[in-house]
């Protein structure tokens, strides 16, 4: 599903829809604290970091992931990444092959992350810290999970999309939020703003309740693989949580953007899709562009049809984010 409109509204004027769907919204939260009372947390047997937000769709999380798997493995860690895989049928705790599995097993997001580093699929988390511990994990990144009470956090890390804020404000249905905004920045560490400099500035300003903790600015830009499309015609898709974003970053590495076609976040691509994404492409004489993660679900036979567009997530101070592995986790051993 995309995220309705009415979801983007300003806090001081939700809308007429948003008002209407208050009481399920209510239904949600209520939902929400009698899971939350009626699990047991558990412990795992090495630290977890968790990587969550507080709204439904896209905010960074998996990029944020894929960051921390690098910079923490440079560092002499052995970070494992846990995650629900969702859009897979895996049930878990399984650890992904990036070279056998498909998008339609384990999960696009998963299958993406694997390229970075030990990725397990758990709807069971604490199951899956086991599992991943048991194979060597000192630490535990947490893909989502942030409103689940199964696994323990011993940190945690919210990711916000700048550009959407906290969006009207209002719960799930009646807005995108998980939870209220005080009560689960409450629970977390520090908060990763991603987003461009006015960008930020303006959800600061909008959110006084980000005052409280500690925020660090992000972006996302291309990786630097020598993919240079400057005055290049392209056509761009993607199924994502915000493809605007996507297409933001085309324009951003200059290229000549004569057509977009959005889909749900995670949606499945079958062969007649792509095939009509590829006419259309032509007819501009544009090569066919699009993410990461829309890449791995890609039928088989396709995927030399497209490129695909590499960003990687670039905060503006790793030492808040550093100092909480630090605390979490001690210091690295010896290689």
């Amino acid at each position: 599903m995309k995220a309705p409109r009415y979801w983007s509204n300003p806090p001081d004027s939700p809308g007429a829809i948003a008002r209407l769907l208050s009481p399920l919204a209510m239904l949600w939260r209520l939902g929400g604290k009698v899971l939350a009372a009626s699990k047991s947390t558990e412990a795992a047997p090495v630290p977890v970091l968790c990587i969550g937000n507080l709204t439904a769709g896209g905010s960074g999380k998996s990029p944020m992931v894929a960051a921390l798997l690098q910079r923490l493995a440079e560092a002499g860690r052995t970070p494992h990444v846990v995650t629900r895989g969702y859009g897979g049928t895996e049930r878990g705790p399984y650890r992904v092959d990036s070279a056998k599995d498909s998008a339609a097993k384990v999960g696009d997001e998963p299958l993406m992350l694997a390229a970075f580093g030990p990725v397990w699929v758990a709807r069971d988390r604490a199951a899956g810290a086991r599992a991943a511990a048991a194979e060597g994990a000192d630490l535990i990144l947490l893909d989502d999970g942030f409103q689940n009470p199964g696994l323990r956090k011993d940190g945690a890390i919210l990711m916000i999309d700048a550009g959407v804020g906290f969006g009207n404000g209002r719960i799930i249905p009646a807005g995108p939020l998980r939870e209220p905004v005080g009560e689960g920045l409450s629970r977390a560490d520090l908060v990763v703003l991603v987003g461009q400099p006015d960008a930020r500035e303006n959800c600061l300003s909008s959110w006084p309740q980000l005052a409280k903790i500690k925020v660090v600015g992000a972006e996302l830009v291309p990786r630097q693989s020598g993919m240079v499309l400057e005055g290049d015609p392209v056509f761009a898709f993607a199924g994502i949580g915000r493809p605007e974003k996507f297409f933001y970053t085309l324009r951003h590495m200059c290229a000549q953007l004569v057509g977009t076609r959005t889909f749900p976040d995670h949606h499945p691509y079958s062969p007649a899709i792509i095939r009509r994404l590829i006419r259309d492409a032509m007819a501009s004489n544009a090569m066919l562009v699009t993410t990461e993660k829309d890449a791995v679900r890609l039928p088989q036979m396709f995927r030399r049809d497209v490129m695909t567009v590499q960003v990687v997530l670039e905060p503006e101070d790793w030492s808040s984010i550093d100092a909480l592995v630090q605390t979490i986790c001690g210091a690295p051993r010896p290689g």
